[in-house]
């Protein structure tokens, strides 16, 4: 039996360590409260872009958009269509 890739799943380990990624990348950020923080952590904030950006590709191809239906035209209509404004005159 062959093994199957589970589309669903995967996206959702991928979202998962993105978001631990990013809180982790934040905390640690907080915690070292200097000026290279930021530096020092930017693979951690890298990394959850990076899981985040093939997350919403995983997603893009899973389902087929649509074409979208073309709007009616309104029918021309005699004065005003309202009839509370019409009885105001």
């Amino acid at each position: 039996m062959p093994i199957r890739f589970d589309r669903s799943l995967a996206r959702t380990v991928l979202f998962s360590l993105a978001v631990c990624s990013f809180v982790i990348g934040t905390y640690q950020t907080l915690l070292q409260n200097d000026k290279n923080a930021l530096r020092d952590n930017y693979w951690l904030f890298m990394t959850s872009f990076s899981l985040l950006m093939l997350y919403r590709y995983l997603g893009r191809s899973q389902a087929p958009v649509e074409p979208a239906k073309p709007v009616a035209a309104r029918k021309p209509g005699r004065g005003n269509t309202n009839p509370k404004q019409a009885k105001r005159k």
